[in-house]
């Protein structure tokens, strides 16, 4: 790795390998936290913010409850089903805090999605929030949980306003459905047995694990991914060095939209702003744009990470761009490509770029990113982090020169264990010490890494390999154009044709129109052959844009037309 060609454009303080094992677990960078930071926020949400100690205090009931009431111990696995609040952050640091390995699960999961996880994980514990409660009460019965804890939004908000929001959220605005848990103890209950004990500090190492973060979803049954101490702090580790270069300890701001139970923000957002002591931001529902935009309007934010539509979709938004982009050092992007005309757009508006990176749940997750000292490439995901490699390989598992397509594979420290009970999917991606990501890439000679599509989402027209990401980013440049997805379907003429699904920004735009557009820069066998007009595309819970679900959308319609 020392005379790879993409050390020249590390950010100068950056060194090009890192102290990986400088903490013992995420418990230990915890505790440090804590003692540096104490009476600095941690946390705010809905205008209430916890400092540093509160988290420790809170955190350490809740590990007490775990320990001394429900008589769980090291390694027994606590699932948490929590979109971005308070509680989160307690219920997180609470159950590493006691030797116990986090199962993070999506709020919006449906039953049968949420029984597969429970039970996968073998998880004892389920800590959800009350707007969720009814489609777990449906499948109660054949989840192998033993204890489940319910929390109401406003539960740490403390006083007359946690109480206002409790009552709002359920009778007002209709958003906690009824249910009946009857073996379900409260959240704040659980807190308040949890403080009439101390919990055991148990010993974690590098090697235990740390989360179960399930993957795969979107292709099939997800797998959890075995993150351990030592793969999260590594990672966190690279990453902090990598910002370095702009940030302060406890000066930053940092906007959490994405979700903290996706492996984004959990590891950028929550591990590598604790270090530096930064003040985290929970926005708990950045769909709705306008309030998300007036809580931004109160905060000098200083690091902002999002996905493609997020960032997209605020520029779409005219009171974005009044807002004060004056304290905004560091905007990051991952999740799915970032593109070039979402790039430009956010660059004219806040005067910061997006340093896109990219990753994986697999690899805890960033692997490579675009320096954040002006030497990032537009459309490409960057360099290796320090203590990465990373290579290209063809469909016999042989490494492939700089600038040759082929399939990306990872190899560091932040790569996972492997996949939960399931050592025959391990197998699949593993090779040695290498992750196949299942992503096509390109090494440039200047190091510089560009994704070119998924490897079954590869469209193939007439023998010509055609990447939905390049004629999606054509498409998007397009004025009248919102959002983009693109797929292939069978042809009998060509194997397979070109079909783009558009969210149109302006409603006078036409298929033609699209056409004509996309043969003005791309070849004639990758300009799509069928457009059609959605109100919104499907995608997943950060936002990453489901094309395998678009595929469905359009066998739907072809079956009900036939």
């Amino acid at each position: 790795m020392q005379d790879s060609p993409w050390f020249k454009f590390y950010p100068k303080s950056v060194e090009k390998e890192v102290d990986v094992t400088a903490y013992s677990s995420i418990v230990d960078l915890f505790e440090e936290s804590i003692k540096k930071f104490g009476d600095s926020i941690a946390y705010e949400c809905m205008g209430k913010t916890l400092t540093y100690k509160e988290v420790d205090k809170l955190s350490e009931n809740f590990a007490s409850y775990l320990q001394n009431d429900l008589k769980l111990k090291k390694g027994d696995r606590v699932a948490i089903q929590l979109p971005n609040c308070l509680q989160y952050p307690v219920v997180l640091f609470g159950t590493l805090r006691a030797g116990m390995v986090v199962v993070n699960t999506n709020p919006l999961y449906t039953s049968s999605e949420m029984k597969h996880q429970f039970n996968d994980s073998g998880a004892e514990v389920i800590v959800i929030l009350a707007n969720f409660a009814s489609n777990l009460e449906k499948i109660r019965n054949e989840v192998t949980a033993r204890h489940v804890i319910v929390t109401e939004l406003g539960d740490l908000l403390g006083g007359l306003k946690g109480t206002i929001v409790n009552l709002v959220v359920k009778h007002v605005k209709k958003m906690v459905p009824a249910f009946n848990l009857p073996d379900a103890i409260s959240f704040r209950v659980a807190l308040a047995k949890g403080k009439k004990n101390k919990s055991k500090k148990e010993t974690v190492v590098l090697s235990d694990a740390a989360f179960l973060q399930y993957t795969g979803g979107t292709t099939g049954i997800s797998k959890g991914a075995e993150l351990t101490h030592g793969n999260m702090v590594a990672n966190m580790q690279q990453i902090s060095a990598w910002m370095k270069p702009k940030l302060i300890e406890k000066e930053e701001l940092v906007v959490t939209a994405l979700p903290l139970y996706h492996i984004f923000a959990l590891t950028v957002n929550c591990l590598a702003m604790m270090k530096i002591g930064a003040h985290n931001l929970l926005i708990t529902n950045p769909r709705d744009m306008p309030a998300f935009i007036k809580e931004l309007s109160k905060h000098n934010f200083s690091v902002f990470t999002g996905v493609n539509t997020l960032f997209n979709g605020l520029l779409n938004q005219e009171a974005f761009h009044k807002l004060d982009f004056s304290s905004l050092k560091i905007a990051v992007g991952g999740g799915m490509a970032v593109q070039v005309a979402t790039s430009g757009k956010w660059l004219k508006v806040t005067g910061t770029p997006i340093a896109e990176g990219y990753g994986l749940t697999e690899t805890s997750p960033v692997a490579t990113c675009n320096p954040i000292d002006g030497t990032e490439r537009n459309g490409t995901i960057g360099v290796p982090l320090p203590n990465t490699d990373v290579k290209v390989i063809d469909d016999d598992g042989n490494e492939l020169p700089f600038g040759t397509r082929g399939e990306l594979c990872i190899k560091g420290p932040q790569v996972m264990k492997g996949y939960w009970n399931r050592p025959d999917e391990t197998e699949k991606v593993m090779e040695g010490e290498w992750l196949k990501t299942g992503d096509i890439a390109v090494i440039n000679e200047d190091g510089f890494v560009q994704i070119v599509d998924r490897k079954k989402e590869m469209i193939l027209v007439s023998g010509f390999n055609v990447y939905p990401n390049e004629v999606e980013n054509e498409i998007a440049s397009h004025p009248k154009v919102l959002e983009v997805g693109v797929i292939g379907m069978p042809d009998e003429r060509s194997t397979e044709k070109v079909i783009a699904y558009v969210v149109p920004k302006d409603k006078s735009i036409t298929a033609a129109e699209i056409i004509a557009y996309s043969k003005e820069n791309l070849t004639n066998y990758k300009v799509p052959r069928e457009v059609y007009f959605v109100d919104e595309l499907p995608k997943t819970n950060v936002g990453k844009i489901l094309r395998r679900k678009i595929k469905e959308l359009h066998e739907s319609t072809l079956s009900q037309v036939n």
